[in-house]
């Protein structure tokens, strides 16, 4: 599909500051990221600008028009962040070719979606606590994927 290596996906984000954030992630780390679309706002260089800053243009960015689509076109196994996951983000095991999916910040994903996960992995969280914010959750996995893996930038 997009050439080898772990990947983040956002499935129909609602916030430009958090995908700006997350491209600017990306781009700092070399993965490709895929926007799995209708999402809340309207793409654009000004909405993402404040938080991806000029790393935002740097990063891989495939945009598909709607879950279908995506899942046509991935690749690699499909490890969904969930505050339903069974796997606890520390006892999870990581390929290279992982798919890192992140669901919406006021809805996360639809049944469907959770389902086809090969592997559903939760942060685990003080008592009390519900769930982090989708850009520092998608910090958090991916270095762990990426230590796991080697798969960080020389």
């Amino acid at each position: 599909m997009y050439g080898c290596g772990m990947r983040l996906a956002l499935y129909q984000p609602d916030i430009a500051g958090n995908v700006g954030t997350i491209l600017r992630l990306a781009a700092c780390f070399d993965v490709g990221v895929d926007l799995i679309e209708p999402m809340g706002f309207a793409w654009s260089e000004r909405a993402l600008a404040r938080a991806g800053m000029d790393y935002a243009a740097r990063a891989r960015v495939s945009r598909h028009a709607d879950w279908p689509v995506f899942e046509r076109q991935a690749a690699g196994r499909m490890v969904l962040l969930t505050t339903r996951g069974g796997t606890r983000l520390d006892q999870a095991s990581f390929f290279a070719d992982d798919v890192l999916l992140l669901g919406s910040e006021s809805a996360g994903v639809p049944d469907e979606v959770h389902d086809r996960a090969s592997l559903a992995v939760r942060i685990p969280l003080a008592e009390g606590f519900r769930s982090l914010n989708v850009a520092v959750a998608a910090g958090i996995a991916l270095a762990e994927g990426l230590r796991q893996t080697g798969g960080f930038p020389a």
